[in-house]
């Protein structure tokens, strides 16, 4: 609702300095203190030198001129000159309704997040990626924006390569029996302990590496027993995936894959419009000769003394680099590619497509691709490929899909050395004394993304039975992991993306402070005061207008109310942590509420109705927050 009253009063306040033949930006401001009303403008000090008036005559005038404005009941002259506005509290209260997304006219916006290498169990950093790319949907969908969610599978990279180098020339395994055991349970955290044995065996034997080098050739072309390994590790992994990802509420609409990349020369074709374009040259000297590359002046500033490197996008043998596929790949998300994937069900995952490199009989594929938006969910390490990226759209002349090319960047995730030792992580003594452990997937240091969520909820089952000790075990474990799940999300979304955090199991699940389950319980605080009242019966007119003139009820209303605006104001900024800041404040409010006033106890029929009204009013506001946030809310805590 605040977001409706503010572009009216701004047209009220510009039309009327219209017919009086000015013409100044105008804004809106808050007030320094919530009792001085709801907003402030400061345009009496903006026309002060032109008019050459005292801001305060000003500011009287344009009151006196204005008239009536629709939902406002007061403009007061304060100080030397602001126009603080007041509100109609009764009409705002009767006009408020559940946050609504109107459907957005613009067209389709592409999210890619989550990209784990498909060799190995997910981690706690890459459940930083994928909560933050989902939230950031959620976001998205919530202002009614057409969103499309891919997961970009690198099923052809060195990762993968490492694992099948484990399998078949360490542990001789045959496919066949490589199948077998994809088909266990956690297959991707025996692909864990298997990574980091064979990064460990090319430390001690470094003409190893020539198995992964004859490993990666087998796997691009696609045709011997190595690749079809490839093939079984990729695909059973990516289904661990997903599966650890649907624990935390993701998902995703498409996958697309590096394979298919290959095999249907979608980098072939890109790299004909590079040459075509001289966006490359080819290198006759120097470290890079024989290669195609980018110049250095393409992608970043430099100054005259430090010309920087050109980025290699073919290396000299002819095998093109990880920027130059990621080149043809955001050259299609834009749909300015001229190729297509073509598409198939992913089996056991309703409502997930796989990209393929043949031809479908399947009906019904949705069109993929083709955005006008993308976002790429990537860590703040990959900013210079990301910048090198968006140059290659630059150099070929797709100057508006480079500037609606984002890189959605954060920083890593840790470990705190309390956590790595309840986890039963050996730290070294250095280790113990830093604020935050670095994890490592190539050494093996870390906590997997599942091995996390059952600790989560193993911990959080011990406090909801001693609680409620007498629900069935099953319910209990269904609450202890929707606890959990409401903890983790929380945690990763409470910082700003640019804050590096060090998780900490007894931080995240608190149930005091700024910390999911605290939100979540004054959701389900609501829930049974709601359920004790019984009364839904919407307050009268009278009503309201006797119990808002309570600022605290006014002020507690005004916060609820800020639902819509509060991810509005996220999705401009690309910052999800506006979002669980504004949960925690409501919940907080929410908190100040239910202390000063008795809800079930209120003796006068008519307050009792308001307070049962902003009651049900604040469950509705936070539900739909902690679902844009992706923390589903228990029904008992």
């Amino acid at each position: 609702m605040l977001h409706t009253i503010e572009p009216q009063l701004i047209q009220s306040l510009k039309a009327y300095l219209q017919g009086q033949g000015l013409d100044v930006p105008v804004t809106i401001e808050q007030p320094k203190e919530p009792s001085f009303g709801e907003f402030a403008l400061p345009v009496a000090f903006q026309l002060a030198r032109q008019l050459k008036k005292a801001p305060r005559a000003i500011a009287q005038q344009i009151v006196d001129g204005l008239g009536a404005i629709p939902g406002v009941a007061a403009l007061e002259i304060a100080g030397n000159g602001y126009i603080n506005v007041r509100l109609d509290r009764t009409s705002y209260a009767e006009s408020l309704a559940a946050p609504a997304a109107a459907p957005s006219s613009a067209g389709k916006v592409i999210v890619e997040h989550t990209n784990i290498n498909p060799n190995k169990a997910a981690h706690i950093g890459h459940l930083r990626n994928a909560v933050l790319g989902d939230t950031f949907v959620r976001m998205l969908r919530s202002t009614g924006q057409r969103v499309e969610v891919q997961n970009y599978i690198d099923n052809t990279g060195v990762q993968v390569a490492d694992v099948v180098v484990g399998f078949h020339y360490l542990e001789k395994k045959s496919p066949a029996e490589v199948e077998a055991l994809a088909q266990q349970p956690r297959f991707d955290h025996l692909c864990w302990d298997l990574y980091a044995r064979v990064s460990s065996y090319y430390n001690d034997h470094p003409e190893a590496k020539q198995w992964r080098a004859d490993t990666l050739h087998s796997i691009e072309g696609g045709t011997d027993e190595l690749a079809r390994l490839g093939h079984i590790v990729a695909d059973a992994i990516v289904s661990c995936h997903l599966r650890t990802m649907a624990r935390l509420g993701i998902g995703y609409d498409v996958l697309p894959r590096e394979s298919e990349i290959l095999h249907l020369q979608f980098w072939a074709h890109a790299f004909e419009q590079l040459k075509e374009r001289k966006a490359i040259y080819f290198e006759t000297e120097g470290k890079n000769a024989g290669c195609w590359v980018m110049p250095s002046s393409a992608f970043r500033e430099h100054d005259a003394e430090d010309e920087g490197d050109s980025k290699v996008i073919v290396r000299s043998n002819g095998t093109v680099t990880y920027v130059g596929k990621d080149i043809a790949y955001q050259l299609w998300k834009f749909g300015l590619l001229g190729k297509d994937f073509f598409y198939e069900p992913l089996p056991g995952f309703p409502g997930v497509w796989v990209a393929t490199s043949t031809p479908s009989t399947t009906e019904g594929v949705p069109g993929f691709g083709g955005g006008s938006t993308v976002y790429n969910v990537i860590d703040s390490r990959q900013s210079y490929l990301q910048d090198v990226v968006v140059a290659g759209l630059n150099a070929l002349g797709y100057r508006q899909q480079a500037e609606n090319s984002i890189h959605f960047s954060y920083e890593m995730v840790a470990l705190s050395p309390r956590t790595c030792v309840e986890l039963g992580i050996e730290l070294s003594e250095e280790d113990k004394k830093k604020s935050h452990v670095e994890v490592s997937g190539r050494k093996g240091l870390g906590v997997k993304a599942d091995d996390l969520m059952d600790t989560l909820i193993d911990r959080a089952l011990v406090e909801v039975t001693s609680r409620h000790a007498e629900a069935p075990e099953a319910e209990r474990r269904e609450v202890a992991s929707q606890i959990a799940i409401g903890a983790l999300r929380f945690f990763m979304l409470k910082f700003t993306r640019t804050t590096v955090i060090a998780f900490d199991l007894q931080e995240a699940l608190s149930f005091e402070g700024e910390t999911g389950p605290y939100v979540q319980y004054s959701a389900v605080r609501a829930r049974s005061i709601l359920r004790k009242a019984g009364d839904s019966a919407e307050p009268s007119a009278q009503a309201l207008t006797a119990a808002l003139q309570d600022e605290g009820l006014w002020q507690f209303l005004l916060t609820c109310s800020r639902a819509g605006q509060a991810v509005r104001r996220a999705v401009e900024s690309g910052e999800p942590a506006h979002v669980s800041r504004y949960a925690f404040q409501l919940a907080q409010a929410f908190s100040g509420f239910y202390h000063d006033h008795s809800v079930i106890g209120e003796q006068d029929a008519g307050r009792r109705q308001v307070l049962v009204w902003l009651t049900r009013y604040f469950a509705q506001q936070l539900e739909w927050t902690l679902h844009v946030l992706g923390i589903p809310v228990p029904t008992y805590m």
